[in-house]
């Protein structure tokens, strides 16, 4: 590789180094300068918040508390709790899940006719009306209804309303498919006027509609939903969780934009969950209730036939009373017979008890206590079975058959199982000997019995089977109205600690975050799209960053010139614009130091950076000063020479090296004093061709000779091959880059002339300086200071320099 070249560095005034605050004033004086974009972004955000908060429908929290109590301890539970046969006491995961279930959610929604939804219409919102409406809607779910889309009612009249839709989301509920509606692509559309009290009827539409305190010409609209979607909805709001981890009340809730609605279905929800666990806990009274009916019916015919038979026996023999004798038999022998009725009635029991745990049916087991077993361990395993199988029904309505939960509880009820039938045969066992034993003495007193007349012992058989009848209605009368009492004081495990109510204002929307939200997003937005701009520019912009990646020297930056000073340094003398051209032209004195007379060229990497005002401009510089000046135009593709000085391209370097016409004669003599200038001529066919010629390196030479300062101007070197060669002709060589139009890929251009060694004495020039990143860069010598107040600028009135700072 060739090696790099030095440069010499010219002397610039002092300038503070880079620090890290230069830096950070830079970072900041970045998005300050479009302080007008981010203001009205900011302004822009909050305001859209304050509106958003004003016209959003406000939400409501609603919560309730429930106590779930520990399980009563059952008699004989400590005899199998150890071996796992029971249900943990307290279980709040299940009963969570019991309150977000979608049958709860079902029956309450069904017991609170939520339906249909009364909206009215206000200033961009629609408000939910809820209590005292002011029609009520009578919806005949029997048949195809509407539901989802809304309804629009205007009240004609005291008598007649028009019925139409509004908006879309409608679908068609049909009872027989609950679960598939059918959604309808195109929404129905329909005016028609009906009369109050009066079945509206329409395509897949049943309403009965009344007035209530509606006036005339009021608007309502109203929402028709079916219990299984309201029931879905109900359940994903609702809220349920524990107070802390230690406690057994559950905080219900839900978030409604009614306050009342939601409080009215939270404590009907409450009450439903209560009235189901009551429901369960019934079941066992209920069903002992249905056994002793249905055994109360068959003895009720026994006992009136027996009275019948005896009373007509008594008048047939005229006998009414028994004889001592047979008084004190027949005593011992009812006796016996009510022993033997309730063993009889006990082995039905276990019987009963054994053909529901071979079918299954859990759900109708009776309690022994209600029938009068006084066995602790059967009525522990019935009572927990029980408990158990309800337990099972209620975590089937929210989980799967493989829910770990109901897993754990179909184990529990097999364990149970089968620990009460071993005790049930046990039970069956011991009764059967006991009915043998009372049988066998109710024989001995039989042979008794016998001995007695005729008369007497045929009014005592009689009045015996008349005596069992009696005892076994009075007994099963009894157990009855034992268990009715035991329904009517069961109570709920669970209780209600706080009714539902709203907490405090709208938790939504959140003014103040949503105003902290919407000045975040109006600031950082700009910010971001700044930001993003600024990394995707892939102009050069930042005369430190350009000085840090050219591996030239950056001699001078030359700011924004008035649209009408074409050549500033002869229009506007004392201009910083001006100043920077004598700047440059006092650095390149310290690049060529030891040359009498100075050739410099000008070119850059693409057309329209600024070479050509700059070699104009660099040319005029050399002519205040005295010097013999010739402006030279090189770019014989795409000049511009000839358009800043009004001159004609008539004739030119084009013309000299296509014909033997001498330079001399197209030189052409500037208004300037000093200053010559030798056009480019006219476009040839072959401008690469005619610069390599060895013509052209003589006119050169002649030029040099002639003139104390020669400036070319060169085309671009990034678009054109010529401009290399032209190299070789200059002492001092200038790429020209724009400010916010050079492409960053231009720094490479001169990388590689420098590299390759294919140019001496390259230097960088910044054009068209505008845009201030924070380094206090300005116009003047270099860039490292500012020389506002110095030099005379063109008075730009304050609000466009306002406007200016904000682009």
């Amino acid at each position: 590789m060739a090696q790099q070249p030095s440069y010499p560095n010219p002397i610039q005034p002092f300038q503070p180094a880079p620090s890290e605050d230069n830096e950070i004033r830079a970072l900041l004086y970045r998005y300050l300068k479009h302080w007008l974009i981010i203001a009205i972004c900011v302004l822009l955000g909050v305001v859209s918040a304050y509106f958003f908060n004003k016209w959003s429908t406000p939400i409501y929290k609603v919560e309730g508390t429930v106590l779930v109590n520990e399980a009563r301890n059952i008699l004989g539970d400590d005899l199998f709790d150890a071996a796992g046969l029971i249900q943990n006491k307290s279980n709040l995961s299940n009963e969570i899940g019991i309150l977000r279930s979608l049958s709860l959610a079902e029956e309450t929604v069904s017991q609170l006719n939520l339906n249909v939804s009364y909206f009215r219409d206000e200033f961009l919102r629609k408000t939910q009306l809820y209590g005292n409406v002011p029609i009520v809607v009578q919806v005949d779910f029997k048949s195809p209804q509407l539901v989802g889309g809304m309804f629009r009612l205007e009240v004609l009249d005291q008598q007649t309303y028009n019925l139409s839709v509004e908006g879309e989301g409608f679908a068609v509920y049909n009872p027989q498919t609950p679960f598939q509606k059918i959604q309808l692509e195109n929404p129905p559309s329909f005016s028609i006027n009906y009369r109050f009290g009066t079945l509206a009827k329409g395509d897949n539409f049943e309403l009965n509609i009344t007035n209530i305190t509606a006036a005339t010409g009021d608007v309502i609209y109203f929402t028709v939903e079916d219990n299984l979607t309201l029931s879905l909805r109900y359940r994903n709001a609702l809220e349920v969780a524990t107070t802390d981890k230690s406690s057994t009340i559950l905080n219900i809730g839900v978030q409604t934009p009614n306050r009342r609605l939601g409080e009215d279905y939270v404590n009907k929800l409450m009450q439903t969950y209560l009235e189901r666990e009551l429901k369960e806990k019934n079941k066992a009274s209920e069903n002992t209730i249905r056994f002793i009916e249905e055994q109360l019916s068959g003895i009720t015919d026994s006992l009136n036939f027996v009275e019948t038979r005896l009373e007509n026996y008594r008048t047939e023999n005229r006998i009414f009373n028994l004889s001592e004798e047979g008084t004190q038999i027949f005593q011992r022998l009812q006796e016996f017979e009510k022993q033997r009725s309730e063993a009889e009635i006990n082995i039905k029991y276990y019987r009963t008890l054994q053909s529901y745990l071979s079918n299954d049916q859990l759900g109708e087991l009776v309690a022994p206590s209600l029938i009068g077993l006084s066995d602790p361990l059967l009525n522990a395993l019935v009572s927990t079975l029980s408990e158990l199988q309800a337990e099972r029904v209620r975590l089937g309505a929210n989980y799967t058959e493989q829910s770990p939960f109901v897993r754990e509880v179909r184990g529990q009820i097999e364990n149970t199982k089968q620990t009460l039938r071993e005790n049930i045969n046990s039970a069956v066992n011991s009764t059967q000997t006991l009915l043998a034993d009372i049988n066998s003495r109710i024989r001995l007193l039989e042979r008794e019995i016998n001995l007695l007349p005729e008369t007497e012992r045929k009014l005592l058989g009689i009045q015996r089977q008349f005596s069992i009848n009696e005892n076994i209605y009075i007994y099963l009368l009894q157990k009855r109205a034992e268990a009715q009492i035991t329904k009517a004081s069961n109570i709920p495990k669970n209780s209600i600690l706080d009714t539902a109510r709203g907490v405090g204002g709208p938790i939504a929307p959140k003014t103040t975050r949503n105003l902290a939200l919407g000045l975040a997003l109006g600031m950082m937005i700009p910010i971001a799209f700044i930001t993003l701009a600024f990394y995707l520019n892939d102009k050069v912009e930042d005369p430190k960053e350009l000085e840090k990646a050219i591996k030239v020297p950056l001699i001078g930056a030359v700011g924004r010139s008035v649209e009408a000073e074409k050549i500033p340094v002869f229009q506007n003398p004392r201009s910083s614009v001006t100043e920077s051209f004598r700047n440059i032209r006092a650095d390149i004195a310290y690049l060529a130091s030891n040359t009498e007379k100075l050739t410099i060229l000008f070119t850059s990497g693409i057309s329209g950076e600024g070479k050509t005002f700059i070699s104009v401009n660099m040319a005029a510089a050399y002519s205040l000063m005295g010097k013999k000046t010739i402006l030279v135009g090189l770019d014989l593709r795409k000049p511009k020479i000839a358009e800043l000085f009004g001159m004609a391209n008539d004739k030119g370097v084009s013309t000299c090296l296509s014909s033997a016409t001498p330079w001399q004669s197209v030189v052409k003599k500037s208004e300037f004093e000093h200053l010559d200038v030798l056009l480019s001529g006219p476009v040839p066919p072959n401008p690469a061709e005619l610069l390599l010629k060895d013509k052209f390196r003589e006119m050169i030479e002649e030029i040099k000779e002639a003139y104390d300062v020669v400036v070319l101007d060169c085309p671009p070197v990034g678009l054109v091959s010529e401009t290399k060669q032209l190299f070789s002709f200059s002492d001092v060589n200038f790429f020209v880059f724009r400010q916010n139009y050079s492409p960053k890929g231009n720094i490479q251009i001169v990388n590689n002339l420098v590299e390759k060694g294919n140019v001496q004495k390259l230097y960088g020039i910044l054009n068209d300086i505008h845009v201030d990143n924070g380094y206090g860069y300005g116009y003047g010598y270099g860039y490292g200071y500012n020389s506002y107040g110095y030099h005379e600028e063109e008075k730009v009135a304050w609000w466009k320099r306002l406007f200016k700072r904000a682009r």
